[in-house]
């Protein structure tokens, strides 16, 4: 099974994106199994979906692995990832910018075959079946959204704007509801509304999907599951539970999110949870200027997060925070850490890595917000700086930073060549408040008093500029 799976996930590939020739059908050649004895085998549908989930498993790895570095949570301290993104260099004729549309092309287009042509095949084709192919299409739009000005919403199709990919990944999230089983999946396909008419500047509907979802649940997770026997490997966690990417030292409480206990492990991916909710409705709070009531939301977030399962006892000796690379970082617990000069120095946020120390990290949510902090904060900025903070650290390692950064990246060179319609979205969106030549991961350490001063808090900038059209979507 495992090897048809991987045959028809490479069929699924072969129509992404074919109007611009990223990848072609004729490259792949099976001459023992053809379309018409896949669909006629038995446990189509189930064969299709399992290659569906291992595509998106490695699509949404790879996401995480270089939105990250595009943000200021991580830098690539080696050279194995992309080079560029750090600073952020993005151009249209990148490589990594080809192979993420690629990705989202991949889902949207594996979906619609199973849903389009399998389904109506395979009589054994269950609830649960279309439910994970039209939250995987969802998904999908939802990235296409988040992530990129423009791309095309069909094989073959016009490109269509960052804004229209979200207003179709409602369209598909509502789909998906159709076939829901569980309170924690409408949850799921609930709080994923929320994210989306969140990133619209859809206040209200926002907040009314983030309190029907909290309704079902109000602490649920979803997950993307990888295989490491059967090499469905989680990229991000290969960069950092190794030593390629190191962490801003403010975040570096939460690094590795991603460990291995044995050999084969490879970590799931969070991909929805409650606390995104939360977040939610804290920021709509804020943006009518109901400072109390954020609090409010801010403090049952902090009581959910604290709830989540921590791993201890996890031998991260060899981390090392340099081992050859381009700088060094902090590297014991006596280190404080200032989000940036003349703000207060922070302990806490540096852990002891070297020998004899194991280390504790929270891996479904982390934050070093305190309530006491909560309570310290006052006006709509100082307390909206903070909940982005919360933010930053509760997605930490989700791939989700760059679009509270407003960073969209363009369409794809091939793209641009082939689709007309695309040639007006070939440079990258990178808002003038973002600061270039590897800025955002800059900061000081002075090795004999132990403080680290970061460069720029990018959590006060993103609210120095929340009146932009790029962040902080609720103002403006």
């Amino acid at each position: 099974m495992k090897a048809i799976n991987y045959i028809f996930l490479s069929v699924a590939t072969c129509f992404t994106l074919n109007s611009c020739e990223l990848l072609q059908p004729d490259d792949i050649i099976n001459p023992n199994v053809d379309e018409n004895t896949f669909l006629n085998s038995a446990n189509a549908m189930q064969a299709w979906v399992n290659g569906a989930n291992s595509s998106f498993a490695e699509s949404i790895g790879s996401y995480c692995e270089l939105m990250e570095i595009m943000s200021d949570n991580y830098f690539n301290n080696y050279s194995q990832s992309s080079k560029v993104f750090d600073i952020p260099k993005i151009l249209y004729t990148d490589l990594d910018v080809t192979n993420l549309q690629r990705y989202i092309g991949t889902m949207r287009e594996s979906a619609d075959y199973g849903i389009n042509v399998v389904a109506p095949v395979d009589a054994k084709t269950t609830k649960s079946d279309l439910f994970n192919l039209y939250y995987i299409k969802a998904y999908a739009y939802i990235l296409a959204g988040e992530y990129f000005r423009a791309l095309p919403d069909t094989d073959g199709g016009d490109v269509k704007t960052w804004d229209e990919q979200l207003k179709t990944a409602v369209e598909v999230l509502d789909k998906a509801l159709e076939y829901v089983e569980t309170d924690e999946d409408k949850a799921f396909i609930h709080t994923l509304k929320a994210r989306v008419y969140y990133r619209l500047g859809d206040k209200q509907n926002a907040v009314n999907e983030s309190q029907t979802a909290l309704s079902f649940s109000g602490d649920f997770v979803k997950q993307v599951q990888f295989d490491g026997v059967n090499d469905v490997l989680n990229s991000i966690q290969t960069a950092t539970w190794g030593t390629w990417f190191q962490p801003l030292p403010r975040l570096d409480f939460l690094d590795p999110k991603y460990f291995k206990l044995t050999s084969t492990e490879e970590r799931p991916i969070n991909i929805g949870k409650a606390e995104e909710d939360y977040l939610i409705l804290a920021e709509a709070a804020l943006s009518d200027n109901d400072i109390d009531g954020a609090k409010g939301y801010m403090k049952q977030l902090l009581t959910l997060v604290k709830s989540r399962p921590i791993q201890t006892d996890l031998n991260d000796q060899l981390e090392g925070r340099f081992n050859g690379g381009y700088k060094h970082y902090p590297n014991s617990s006596e280190y404080v850490v200032a989000a940036s000069e003349g703000e207060e120095y922070r302990s806490g946020l540096v852990l002891d890595r070297q020998a004899p120390h194991l280390i504790s990290v929270p891996y479904i949510s982390g934050t070093s917000v305190s309530e006491e902090m909560i309570n310290k904060t006052s006006g709509v900025d100082e307390t909206l700086e903070l909940l982005y903070l919360m933010r930053q650290e509760i997605f930490f390692a989700e791939g989700r930073r760059v679009a509270d950064l407003g960073i969209k990246l363009p369409v794809c060179e091939v793209e641009a060549a082939n689709t007309p319609s695309a040639q007006l979205y070939m440079e990258a969106l990178i808002p003038s408040f973002i600061p270039l030549n590897q800025g955002m991961d800059d900061f000081t350490m002075d090795e004999t008093t132990k403080k680290v001063t970061i460069r720029y808090n990018m959590n006060k900038i993103i609210v120095e500029n929340k009146s932009s059209e790029y962040v902080v979507p609720f103002f403006n």
